[in-house]
């Protein structure tokens, strides 16, 4: 682990230090969630600002290693534009998560709705970006690295882009819950709806197949084609939730109380 810190540190010393400060930052804002009694949907409203500073913090680290291989890249405009457009996310939900209020879907007033839609805009343009990265690894060859572990890297940011711009979905309904409202029954830290379709199951698997196919790949399957045929089951898993999500069908639905029954 150590090795993995210090070599990715000489590799993208910036994007080191980013990911590290979204680390400390949501551990910070997961203690909030203990100490702080401000709710948003029945719900302390620190775990959406702990969801995202982690989830930046492994895109930070995950890309500045991969980025790392390409030839000729200007990793400094890269850098620059995940740190700007994703801390301006970030530091946008802590505001929001410490006055109370929501950041996502908060149309009703004039300034929520362009703070929401810049949110939008910077997480597509980071998506966008990372897609002309993963359009370089499908145009490049790596003759010193293993044929798994790139198809690996490239399937993984393939899933990232498509289950990011999924996120479209929530926002075009203005809702992370189908099938009921929003701040129900949810699985712990998550907050993934039980009751209810939720795409954010989706969302998240998908995205996250950025840092999974590559670990798999380089340490467990070291072959082409089961990496490959893993990737396939991977992105059809997240599909399969997105279709579930879409019926208004929970990924795990909770135990039904008589209470439940009678209404």
């Amino acid at each position: 682990m150590f090795e993995f810190i210090y070599t990715l540190k000489t590799r993208n010393e910036t994007l080191f230090y980013y990911g590290l400060l979204c680390l400390v930052s949501s551990i910070a804002f997961l203690l909030l969630t203990k100490l702080s009694s401000t709710q948003v949907y029945n719900e302390s409203a620190w775990y959406k600002p702990f969801k995202f500073a982690f989830s930046t913090f492994l895109f930070a680290w995950a890309m500045a290693w991969y980025c790392h291989y390409l030839p000729e890249f200007n990793i400094r405009l890269f850098n620059w534009t995940v740190i700007i457009l994703l801390g301006f996310e970030i530091a946008y939900i802590a505001l929001q998560a410490g006055r109370g209020q929501l950041s996502h879907y908060n149309m009703s007033t004039p300034m929520y709705a362009t703070l929401y839609s810049l949110m939008a805009l910077a997480a597509t343009v980071v998506t966008l970006y990372t897609a002309y990265v993963g359009f370089l690894f499908f145009t490049t060859t790596f003759p010193t690295l293993p044929s798994y572990y790139v198809w690996a890297i490239r399937m993984g940011i393939l899933l990232f882009v498509v289950f990011s711009f999924e996120g479209f979905v929530m926002g075009s309904k203005l809702t992370h819950t189908i099938g009921g409202p929003d701040g129900g029954p949810g699985i712990p830290l998550l907050h993934w709806s039980t009751k209810f379709g939720d795409p954010r199951v989706a969302h998240f698997i998908g995205m996250h197949a950025l840092q999974v196919l590559p670990l798999l790949a380089f340490y467990v399957f070291k072959n082409s084609k089961v990496t490959l045929a893993v990737a396939l089951l991977y992105g059809l898993l997240a599909l399969f939730t997105l279709v579930r999500a879409l019926n208004g069908k929970p990924f795990i639905r909770s135990k039904t109380t008589p209470n439940e029954l009678n209404k």
